[in-house]
């Protein structure tokens, strides 16, 4: 079990409808399955006294993100939509911050930076400051989906220099292609990253 205390933060990636829910757009396969461990693991961040940030796509109508308009993904997880929520049976903290990623047609893949689909000029997301305001040392990652958000947020937390957990128990992957989920498993565990 990992422990929690004031400079150790829980990054939830993005547990949406459209990811977490059988129905949703882009659904991601066990990705209901995992929200009883994430509540879980958020229990044990507050009680120990860490934050909890929560990541969410937060997508216009088009982007060139989407397949409609020239990227790979079908629609989805666009602003103010029920695919954009959060999962209902999530037990988010009420005063949790939300980092939305995407919201101006980017590529958001990581909870920290995010891409301009036609320059791909790379921005950072408010996510490092609001763990720098906190002086946070320490991340725990666990959400949506293993092989992209997943990933690219612990990659970019180890690049940051944050002490990088991902909770293999509470993640799902998408796997456009089989494998996918293991090898961003195995990309992050390379990389410095703590599995537990």
């Amino acid at each position: 079990m990992v422990s929690y205390d004031e400079r150790t933060a829980l990054i939830v990636v993005d547990v949406q409808n459209d990811f977490a829910d059988p129905v949703g757009s882009l659904a991601v396969r066990g990705g209901d399955r995992i929200v009883p461990r994430v509540n879980e693991e958020i229990r044990n961040a507050t009680e120990g006294g860490g934050a909890v940030v929560l990541t969410q796509d937060w997508h216009p109508e088009s982007t060139p993100h989407f397949a409609k308009d020239g990227g790979i993904w079908p629609v989805h997880c666009v602003a103010g939509t029920w695919g954009a929520e959060l999962h209902p049976a999530l037990e988010a903290v009420a005063d949790a911050p939300r980092v939305r990623k995407g919201r101006n047609g980017e590529d958001g893949y990581s909870g920290f930076t995010m891409r301009e689909p036609l320059s791909g000029q790379e921005m950072p997301t408010e996510l490092d400051s609001l763990l720098r305001e906190r002086d946070v040392e320490r991340v725990v990652i666990c959400g949506l989906a293993t092989d992209y958000c997943v990933r690219a947020t612990a990659l970019d937390a180890l690049r940051l220099g944050y002490t990088t957990t991902v909770l293999g128990d509470a993640i799902a992957a998408v796997e456009l292609e089989e494998g996918d989920g293991e090898r961003a498993i195995e990309e992050v565990r390379e990389a410095g990253a703590i599995l537990a």
